[in-house]
């Protein structure tokens, strides 16, 4: 571990002690054999808030990983145990349906009650999960989607149909599932990049996802062999998508799509006749906040498109590429400080302290009101620039930031398999 690191992640056989050792002590031994899964929070390089718009994202998978140790039963309930929770929660499967208060637990049964929907389990029979995370919980870092994706992973091995790591037709389909249990089960209006990044990604590569297709493409990304680093700065600033503000910002984007009569803001090719049209439009007390929505979501698809074009060209090889990307991810973060109006104090620090300190590049990432922000910088500058934040941190008074170097790491899969 690098001497500005925070923590390193689990390892897979650590984190697969630590699941058994959880389940053993929660619900003892067994004459079945069990499962254990694990999928990856994710870091979003650029394209934020675009998802649910049909548009482009970028993100990687993170070697922070959810596990998850799956031991089926046969009377259609589910005992969940957690060592981020207290205690052992029991749930019937035919109890889960949308509306339903299940708390954290409907991120797990949410997900096989989607896979049921789908056609994807025939009929779940229950099961006893134990569930343990390094995956940083309300940093942005997508921890919701590592726990339904090592769900789903876990799930679909324990039932016989496992996830291979070619199959991207059927992983693509849990990815629907997983994002439908976050919707209609847990109540949160995520737009499904997070899931994909979890299950879809390519270790070494970052993810090209067209949200409105579900097309995606592998770009390669050696930071270390380009002698970048990526940063990835948790504020600890409270981050929480179901409060209401995630929400809303969907809701303005539906709005103005309604309003200019296309089916998503993605649609949008002309940006000057279209926000002109809007703002004839729209009611005036909306006016002036639906045209920054769609002006933020039509941008950030168009710094998308260029920093997948500037990465394929080999962008972070060359001092001018370098220069070229670094541009791109400080406008994101404007737009979304200015025009979204996702940010908060923490977050523009990072962006500000980065840029000062000559980081080649820093914006806020996942949805905003608080997690986390990514900063590229040389390898030789990263402890440097890690110091820079954690100062800026202490003399504005904030709680001290967690730091993480991120790579771009591999996709959920089921990899072990635990005889009684």
């Amino acid at each position: 571990m690098t001497t500005w690191q925070t923590s390193e992640p689990l390892s897979l056989a650590a984190g697969a002690e630590r699941v058994t050792r959880l389940a053993e002590n929660a619900f003892g031994a067994s004459e079945r054999p069990a499962v254990i899964g694990s999928a990856p929070g994710r870091v979003n390089l650029i394209g934020e808030h675009t998802d649910y718009n049909g548009g482009l994202a970028l993100p990687i998978a993170l070697p922070h990983r959810t596990f998850a140790h799956v031991r089926l039963r046969e009377d259609r309930t589910v005992r969940l145990t957690s060592a981020q929770a207290d205690g052992v929660v029991e749930i019937s499967l035919d109890d889960v349906a949308p509306g339903a208060d299940l708390g954290w637990a409907s991120y797990v049964v949410g997900v096989a009650w989607a896979a049921e929907q789908a056609g994807l389990l025939q009929r779940c029979p229950g099961f006893d999960i134990a569930i343990d995370s390094c995956v940083p919980f309300g940093a942005g870092l997508s921890s919701s989607a590592a726990l339904e994706c090592a769900v789903a992973v876990a799930l679909a091995t324990a039932t016989g149909s496992p996830l291979t790591l070619g199959d991207d037709e059927t992983r693509a389909r849990w990815v629907e599932a997983c994002v439908r249990a976050e919707n209609e089960i847990a109540g949160a209006p995520t737009g499904g990049m997070d899931q994909a990044a979890s299950l879809r990604a390519h270790e070494g590569h970052a993810l090209a996802l067209d949200c409105r297709t579900g097309q995606i493409s592998h770009v390669p990304l050696d930071l270390e062999a380009a002698g970048a680093t990526l940063l990835v700065v948790d504020t600890r600033a409270p981050h929480a998508l179901v409060d209401g503000q995630y929400a809303a910002r969907r809701a303005d984007c539906e709005r103005a799509a309604q309003l200019l009569d296309i089916p998503l803001l993605a649609d949008i090719t002309d940006l000057d006749s279209v926000l002109a049209q809007l703002a004839e439009r729209a009611p005036s007390a909306d006016r002036d906040r639906l045209v920054a929505r769609t002006r933020h979501v039509v941008t950030e698809i168009g710094r998308t498109r260029g920093f997948v074009e500037l990465l394929q060209d080999g962008a972070l090889t060359t001092p001018e590429g370098r220069h070229a990307l670094g541009e791109l991810m400080f406008a994101s973060h404007a737009s979304l400080r200015d025009d979204y109006e996702v940010t908060c104090p923490e977050l523009d620090l990072v962006v500000e302290t980065a840029r000062s300190v000559g980081a080649i590049g820093a914006r806020m990432t996942g949805g905003g009101f608080g997690g986390s922000a990514i900063v590229l910088t040389t390898s030789e500058r990263a402890a440097d620039t890690a110091a820079a934040i954690r100062a800026a941190f202490a003399e504005g008074g904030f709680a001290e930031p967690h730091l993480y170097a991120a790579i771009a790491a591999a996709p959920g899969f089921a990899h072990d398999t635990i005889e009684p």
